[in-house]
């Protein structure tokens, strides 16, 4: 295979998926959304953030970066390979594109609802021919995301922080790989051609300007287009970091008791004087603390110096039926629920609770929340860290429930270029353990499951319960 010859990349991002038929359907027809605008406006971070927020509310999603189908057709010598009239190069540019969009169109035909394309698709020629094969050949929906940009502060603060450090550039001298990118977004600038209404009221799609500074909206074609405009509409590129925190060590974490409202345990009021203290030393501009409308969160927050808010989304998984009880009355009087919840322990739902996945739906406010403010506090309880936490890790639903949420341990998320640093950080406050390691499949046997706020510090205990459930 020469070099000039266009070939899959041998690895594309990973995918979320739904996992079950009882996920709520949203999307009508498989859609794909094209993202649109000059090189260093945006458009992958903004892909791949919306790539992960769908995934996270449930709805299968994957990215399909055109640069990376380059990356593995050719190696970049430089800015030359994006003159438009470099025929060579414009024929592999041309081909990579088919190709994304060929597998996007075959992942929707296997079962997924959204293909997000991240291309720069500048040209109408190349969006009629999007709309072509998009709508015409397959019958999916086409949407477009396009990125504005005309802020030179948010064009050269891109390019340093994210294009420079590309595999394009591997070796070369920074200020050399700058003005070789400059020159890339001149050549795409000659023959850009915007959304207009004028040409394109047919179509579906977002103007976003200066990344958030406005917006331009042309008629939206369903529910799930309005939940992503939603969505685009909320986020933001401010430095900021989120810390998340579960409440202090609980009388009910004692006594191995789940759900409930109880106070928290003598350590537990000692990590919130400690948490009042590493807030105090870590000087975070504007900070807001959020908790729970729950005692031992209200509780863990009280010394801290900063405006609170409660919110009832933040409380607890509802164990329903289950509420108050300990793992071995579980085991003894719902022995069925008990083997049921290790099975598929996002979808679990207790009789007359709620779900992982319905944590989820509940915790959506909060996440296009927190895409809107500066620096955050969230103390709330394992099951709802764990779900936040999934979101901004980009986790499937299969490993969000198992997440290791410690308690007494503050973790700090910093939103960077294309995803998060995740930080934790123990305040050295003893605590129970409440966590519990994703369960062996075993069809033979049907195996207990820990579920959140538990006291696993009993070992005998523990395989008292295994030994309960096998039999």
């Amino acid at each position: 295979m020469s070099s000039m010859e266009c070939k899959r990349p041998k690895k594309l991002h990973r995918h979320g998926r739904c996992g079950s038929a009882s996920c709520p359907h949203m999307v009508q027809a498989p859609t794909v959304i094209s993202m649109v605008g000059l090189p260093a406006r945006g458009k992958t971070y903004m892909s791949k953030k919306l790539t992960r927020y769908l995934n996270w509310i449930g709805i299968r999603t994957k990215a399909f970066n055109v640069g990376e189908y380059r990356r593995a057709a050719t190696k970049l010598k430089c800015h030359d390979f994006f003159r438009s009239d470099n025929s060579e190069a414009e024929n592999i540019r041309t081909k990579c594109a088919l190709m994304a969009i060929d597998d996007a169109c075959k992942f929707l035909q296997s079962g997924g609802e959204v293909a997000v394309i991240d291309a720069t698709n500048t040209t109408r020629e190349r969006r009629k021919l999007l709309c072509d094969l998009i709508c015409d050949k397959y019958g999916f929906r086409l949407f477009y995301v396009e990125s504005i940009c005309d802020d030179i502060n948010i064009i050269e603060a891109n390019i340093l922080e994210v294009k420079v450090c590309s595999p394009d550039y591997l070796g070369m001298d920074k200020n050399e790989a700058v003005e070789d990118f400059m020159q890339r977004i001149e050549h795409y600038r000659k023959n850009y051609q915007s959304l207009d209404y004028n040409h394109d009221k047919d179509l579906s799609f977002i103007q976003i300007f200066n990344q958030g500074e406005r917006f331009l909206v042309n008629k939206l074609a369903g529910h799930l287009q309005s939940r992503v405009v939603y969505y685009l509409m909320n986020i933001h590129v401010l430095p900021r970091t989120i810390y998340l925190t579960r409440h202090g060590e609980s009388m009910m974490n004692l006594q191995g008791r789940i759900g409930g409202d109880s106070d928290l345990s003598p350590r537990g009021m000692e990590y919130a004087k400690e948490l009042a203290k590493f807030v105090a030393n870590e000087k975070i501009p504007n900070l807001k603390v959020w908790t729970s409308e729950l005692h031992r969160t209200i509780q863990t927050a009280q010394h801290i110096e900063a405006p609170k808010a409660h919110w009832k989304a933040l409380n607890e998984i509802d164990a329903g039926i289950c509420e108050g009880f300990t793992y071995e009355e579980i085991a003894e009087k719902y022995p069925e629920e008990f083997a049921k919840r290790d099975q598929d322990k996002y979808h679990y739902r207790y009789p007359t609770g709620e779900s992982y996945q319905d944590l989820v739906a509940r915790l959506e406010p909060v996440i296009m929340e927190l895409e809107r403010q500066e620096n955050v506090m969230v103390v709330c309880h394992q099951a709802v860290a764990r779900c936040l936490l999934a979101y901004f890790q980009d986790k499937s639903s299969d490993d969000l429930p198992y997440l290791k949420v410690p308690l007494h341990t503050v973790i700090k998320l910093t939103p960077v270029a294309y995803g998060c640093r995740v930080e934790f950080e123990s305040l050295n406050i003893p605590a129970v353990n409440t966590h519990r390691e994703k369960p062996a499949k075993n069809p033979g046997k049907k195996s207990p499951d820990i579920t959140d706020d538990q006291d696993d510090v009993d070992k005998k205990m523990m395989m008292k319960h295994r030994a309960m459930s096998v039999n």
